[in-house]
C-alpha cells in the first residue's frame, strides 16, 4: 500500500513536470522584445535562510527552504552559548527545556521533541535517550535529558534548524524536525594572506555565574590545513525569581549548583589533487553537573501519595547529571575542478562515536540516616559511515541536479541502574543490552525547467532498522527482535517570481522506529510496573508546506504555513490503576498545523528593524485533546542601530499564554513580555577586538516557559514537582565578552 501510494506520488510529480516543461517550452519562443534575450532569474539567498557553505555535498539535510542557519559570527554576536539562547534570538520556534527534579528537559521545534528531533553533528547522528522509569516523583534524580545539549557552542560553524516532518535527507525520526551542527573548518579561521588565523572568547553571564573562555586557532602549510578548539566554562546554577530559599518540598529557589564544561577539538585536512581533501577529526565533550538537592531535603519524614517519600537529612542530598560524547571521525570530500565530470561534489565519513549520559542522587536517609544512592546510567557506542553526492547534467531544456547519499550504522546501546542499599529495584538494567543497525539510502532530483523560474524536487528514502536484545543479567523482560522497513517520498516545489522572490511548496513523509526504551523497558518494583510494549508500531507523518522567501539587500524575509499530520502516534499510558502498570501505545491520529515568520529591514543611516514570529496547534486527533508540548504563539522583535565600529539593539520576547486545558492538576503558564538590551564596540584601535554586553530581562519580569511547566502540577508539591515560583526563569540578568580574531 506504501510503494503504491509512493508509485501515485512520483507519477504526479512526473505529469506536472511535462506541463511545466511545456509551459517552459512555449515560453522559449516568444520573442524578446527591445532586443533583449530571456531574463535569467538567480537563486536567492534569504538573510536568516539556510546559507550554503563549504562542500555543497556536505549540507544535504540542511539545503532546503524549510531550514534557516545560525552562522559562527552571529553566535558569537549574539553570546549565543546554549539551545535557550538559539530560541530568544534567531529561532523562536525552537524551545530548549532544562533538567528539574521529576522534570526532564530537552529540545523542541514545532511541538516535538526527544526522539521526534534528530540531531546530526557534521551529518553524524547523536541519539535521544529516554526512560519513562526515570522521571516524574518516583525517580525525580535519574532523568536523562535528550541528546540535544552534548556539543560546544563555540566549537560551531553552523546551526541549521531544519522545520517540518520530512525524513528524505535526515533520517527516521525527523518528526518536527532537526538540528543540522557544523563544527568549524580550517578555511573558518585562515585568513589567505597571512595562511593563518583564529578567534577567543572570554565571557561571564550572570544569570548562572558562569565565566567562561573558548580558543579556536588554524594554520595552512603548503596543502596541509589543521585546526584545534578548545573551550571552559564554570558556572552554577541558573537563576529565577523564586523566593523560598528553603529545604524541602515548598523550596522555590533553585537548588544550589557547580557545573564544568569542556570542550577539545582537533582537526587535520589535505588538500589532493583533483579537488579531493582527505581528514581526520578528534573530539571530546563533557558537562558535568553537581547539585545540592534541598528540594528534597527535611528533618523529618515526609508522606507523600500515602506513603514516605524518599527525602535526605539537611546537608546530606547530593544529585548529578552528566555528559560526555567522543568522537573519532575519517573525512573525505571532494568538489570537481570542471563542469563535465559526473559527480560535482560528495562528502563521506567514517565514524566513531560514544555517548554516554549519567544521572542521579547520594545521600543520608531521613527514615534512618543511612546512605541512600541512585545512578542511572546509559551508554551508546556506535560506528558507521556517510555520505553524499552531487550530479548536475542538462538535458535539454530541464536542469538536473541529482542528490544522493544514506548513512550506515552499527550500534551498542547498554542502560544500568546501581542503588544502595540493594534491593530487587536496584543493580540492575531497566533494559537489555542491544545490537543494533539502521541503514538509510535517498535520491532526489532538482529539475530546473529552463528559465521558466520552476524547479520541482521529486525524492524518495528507503529506511532500515534491527534491534538484537542481548540476555542481560538482571534483566527478565521480553528478548524479542524487532526491525522493520519504510519508503518515505516528498515532493519540493519552487518558483522563483522575481530575482527577489521566491515560492515553494513541499509534500513530505516522515518515519520513526520505537526506540529501544519504548520496545524493552520492564521495571517491577513495590507498588507500581513501568513496561515496553513490542507490539508497537512506528510512527508516520505527512507534512505540508507553503511559504514564500524574499530578499533585496536591504529587506529580507520568509513566511511558512505548515500542516503535519501523524499516524500511530506514541505516548505513555497507564495500563491499570490497581495494581498501578505503565506502558506505551499507539495513538490513531494527532496533528500539528501553525505559521512562521521572519523580517528585517535595514537603512541607509544604519537603523534596522526585525521580527519573527512563530504560532502552532497541535491536539490529538482521538481525543481531541489539546498536545502541551506544543508552545503558544511567541515573538521576537527587535529596533537598532549598527555602525562600523559600534552599534546597540533593543529587542523584546513575547509569548502567548499556555492554552487552558480546563485541568485543575496541570500549570497553565500566563504569557509575558520581556526586554533585552544589547550593545558592541570595536575600537579601531585594537583590530579584530569586540566588546559586547548585554542586559536581559530588563525590568526583572516573573515568566515560566510554557512548554517547561506543562506537566507541573500546581495543587499539590512533591519531591518531583515543587511550587511553580520554582520554576520561574532568570530575572534580571547581563552578560558581558571580549571576542578577538586575529
Amino acid at each position: 500500500m506504501l510503494i503504491r501510494g509512493s508509485q501515485s506520488a512520483l507519477f504526479v510529480c512526473t505529469a506536472l513536470a511535462l506541463v511545466i516543461n511545456s509551459v517552459g517550452a512555449e515560453a522559449e519562443t516568444v520573442s524578446p522584445q527591445d532586443g533583449q534575450g530571456p531574463t535569467v532569474l538567480k537563486r536567492i539567498t534569504i538573510k536568516g535562510a539556510r546559507v550554503a557553505s563549504g562542500n555543497p555535498a556536505a549540507n544535504a539535510a540542511s539545503d532546503t527552504p524549510l531550514a534557516s542557519v545560525t552562522t559562527a559570527d552571529e553566535i558569537r554576536k549574539k553570546d549565543i552559548s546554549n539551545l535557550r539562547d538559539l530560541g530568544n534570538t534567531t529561532e523562536p520556534g525552537v524551545d530548549f527545556t532544562e533538567s528539574k527534579p521529576g522534570k526532564v528537559g530537552g529540545l523542541f521545534i514545532r511541538g516535538l521533541g526527544g526522539p521526534r528531533i534528530v540531531t546530526l553533528l557534521d551529518g553524524i547522528p547523536v541519539s535521544s535517550f529516554g526512560n519513562l522509569v526515570r522521571a516524574g516523583a518516583s525517580s525525580p534524580t535519574t532523568g536523562l535529558s535528550d541528546g540535544a545539549n552534548t556539543f560546544d557552542f563555540a566549537a560551531l560553524s553552523t546551526v541549521d534548524v531544519v522545520r517540518g516532518a520530512d525524513s528524505s535527507r535526515i533520517g527516521p525520526g525527523a518528526m518536527g524536525g532537526a538540528l543540522v551542527l557544523r563544527t568549524l573548518e580550517p578555511e573558518d579561521l585562515i585568513d589567505p594572506e597571512k595562511g593563518w588565523g583564529g578567534v577567543a572568547k572570554l565571557g561571564y553571564d550572570s544569570s548562572d555565574k558562569s565565566l567562561g573562555g573558548s580558543l579556536a586557532v588554524a594554520k595552512k602549510i603548503e596543502n596541509t590545513s589543521v585546526l584545534f578548539q578548545g573551550a571552559y566554562k564554570k558556572g552554577h546554577e541558573r537563576d529565577n525569581l523564586g523566593k523560598q530559599d528553603i529545604d524541602g518540598f515548598q523550596r522555590t529557589a533553585p537548588n544550589p549548583a557547580d557545573f564544568d564544561q569542556k570542550n577539545v577539538m582537533a582537526k587535520v585536512r589535505q588538500d589532493l589533487a583533483g579537488g579531493h581533501r582527505i581528514g581526520v577529526t578528534a573530539e571530546r565533550y563533557d558537562l558535568d553537573t553537581d547539585f545540592d538537592l534541598r528540594t528534597m531535603q527535611s528533618p523529618t519524614v515526609v508522606i507523600s501519595g500515602g506513603r514516605p517519600a524518599t527525602t535526605y537529612l539537611p546537608g546530606q542530598g547530593w544529585g548529578e547529571e552528566n555528559t560526555h560524547r567522543d568522537r573519532v571521525s575519517f573525512d573525505y570530500s571532494y568538489e570537481a575542478e570542471s563542469e563535465d565530470s559526473v559527480i560535482d561534489a560528495a562528502n563521506a565519513t567514517i565514524f566513531w562515536q560514544k555517548l554516554t549520559k549519567e544521572a542521579g542522587s547520594d545521600g543520608l536517609r531521613t527514615s534512618d540516616s543511612a546512605r541512600y544512592m541512585r545512578h542511572n546510567r546509559v551508554e551508546e557506542n556506535s560506528y558507521g559511515l556517510t555520505g553524499n553526492a552531487i550530479s548536475r547534467f542538462d538535458a535539454g531544456s530541464l536542469d538536473h541536479e541529482i542528490r544522493f547519499g544514506g548513512t550506515l550504522q552499527f550500534f551498542q546501546t547498554e542502560q544500568y541502574l546501581a542503588g544502595l542499599p540493594a534491593s530487587a529495584a536496584v543493580n540492575k538494567p531497566d533494559m537489555p543490552d542491544v545490537d543494533g543497525k539502521k541503514l538509510g539510502i535517498y535520491l532526489d532530483d532538482r529539475i530546473g525547467f529552463g528559465d521558466s523560474g520552476f524547479a520541482l524536487t521529486p525524492g524518495v528514502r528507503f529506511d532500515w532498522y534491527d534491534y538484537d536484545p542481548q540476555t542481560t543479567a538482571g534483566y527478565n523482560g521480553a528478548l524479542t527482535p524487532k526491525s522493520g522497513t519504510r519508503v518515505s517520498p516528498k515532493v519540493l516545489a519552487t518558483y522563483q517570481v522575481t530575482p527577489e522572490t521566491e515560492l515553494f511548496a513541499q509534500w513530505s513523509m516522515t518515519y520513526r522506529p520505537p526506540t529501544i526504551d519504548e520496545y524493552y523497558i520492564y521495571f517491577p518494583n513495590i507498588g507500581y510496573e513501568v513496561r515496553g510494549n513490542p507490539d508497537l508500531k512506528p510512527e508516520t507523518g505527512q507534512g505540508f508546506e507553503v511559504g514564500a522567501n524574499y530578499e533585496s539587500g536591504d529587506l529580507s524575509g520568509k513566511v511558512t504555513v505548515f500542516h503535519n499530520r501523524y499516524s500511530n502516534f506514541i505516548e505513555d499510558y497507564t495500563v491499570s490503576q490497581a495494581p498501578l502498570v505503565m506502558s506505551w501505545r499507539n495513538v490513531d491520529k494527532a496533528q500539528i498545523s501553525g505559521i512562521e515568520l521572519k523580517t528585517r529591514k535595514e537603512f541607509a543611516n544604519g537603523l534596522f528593524l526585525n521580527g519573527s514570529i512563530a504560532y502552532a496547534y497541535g491536539r490529538n486527533s482521538t481525543d481531541k485533546s489539546y498536545l502541551r508540548s506544543v508552545a503558544p504563539f511567541k515573538a521576537v522583535a527587535g529596533v537598532g542601530y549598527d555602525q562600523d565600529i559600534w552599534g546597540l539593539e533593543l529587542s523584546g520576547i513575547f509569548s502567548a499564554p499556555m492554552p487552558n486545558d480546563n485541568n485543575p492538576n496541570t500549570f497553565d503558564a500566563p504569557g509575558y513580555g520581556i526586554a533585552n538590551l544589547t550593545g558592541w564596540w570595536e575600537p579601531e584601535q585594537l583590530n579584530g577586538l569586540r566588546i559586547q554586553a548585554g542586559v536581559y530581562n530588563i525590568f526583572d519580569k516573573k515568566y515560566w516557559n510554557a512548554v517547561a511547566v506543562r506537566e507541573v502540577n500546581p495543587t499539590s508539591q512533591s519531591s518531583g514537582n515543587q511550587p511553580v515560583d520554582f520554576y520561574t526563569e532568570a530575572g534580571r540578568s547581563f552578560k558581558v565578552s571580549l571576542t578577538k580574531t586575529f
